[in-house]
């Protein structure tokens, strides 16, 4: 109905300390997505505020938020979100020449070593299967050493043994990198690998 407000989320305060791997479970339609936006800055509160190491991401405008983002955070969408055009070495590197960091492509080739995907460099998405993809989008978010990591259902689109090998994957470069993760997921055995566990209902956060 017009002019009818809707409350995704209702009253949630929480702490993420540096360093720590954190996962938002819940049924479907509990705002788990809704709230990964508001803590990576790519939605904006209505009430409240989001703070990122002293920075209330609330206070910069879009242009600030989006600098704020490339700067500390990192993501991994069940999507992918690779560029169709680019080759996943481009993929990889497009990131770091946006922050006009030298040596991408040593960082970048760095990476998809790190995720097995060195003998792919040259591949474009559409060339790689589902596992190899979501490999890219990893490298992707870890070569530009991401203060923090938002990754929304990291394994949803993957086979069982590919999830897990991803899985392994993000908690083995949190561990070497120490990248704060916060990950949205109805994966149990990714959720058990967290330090902590946040459940949503109905927009609250009902159980840690």
């Amino acid at each position: 109905m017009a002019g009818t407000e809707l409350e995704i989320l209702k009253g949630i305060t929480l702490e993420i300390k540096s360093g720590e791997s954190v996962a938002i479970i819940g049924a479907s339609g509990s705002g788990k997505s809704t709230l990964l936006g508001l803590l990576a800055g790519l939605d904006e509160a209505t009430a409240g505020s989001v703070e990122i190491d002293g920075t209330d991401l609330g206070a910069l405008d879009e242009d600030d938020r989006a600098r704020f983002r490339g700067q500390h955070i990192g993501f991994v969408f069940q999507s992918f979100q690779l560029l169709p055009a680019l080759t996943a070495l481009e993929n990889v590197m497009l990131p770091l020449e946006l922050q006009g960091q030298n040596s991408v492509q040593e960082q970048a080739l760095h990476y998809l070593r790190r995720v097995g995907l060195d003998a792919r460099t040259n591949h474009y998405p559409l060339q790689l299967s589902g596992g190899e993809q979501q490999r890219v989008a990893l490298a992707r978010a870890f070569a530009s050493k991401p203060a923090i990591l938002f990754a929304d259902e990291p394994t949803g689109n993957l086979d069982t043994v590919t999830g897990e090998h991803i899985i392994d994957l993000l908690f083995e470069l949190n561990r070497e990198e120490g990248t704060t993760l916060v990950l949205v997921t109805h994966d149990q055995v990714l959720a058990d690998r967290c330090q902590r566990r946040l459940r949503l209902d109905g927009g609250a956060l009902v159980q840690e």
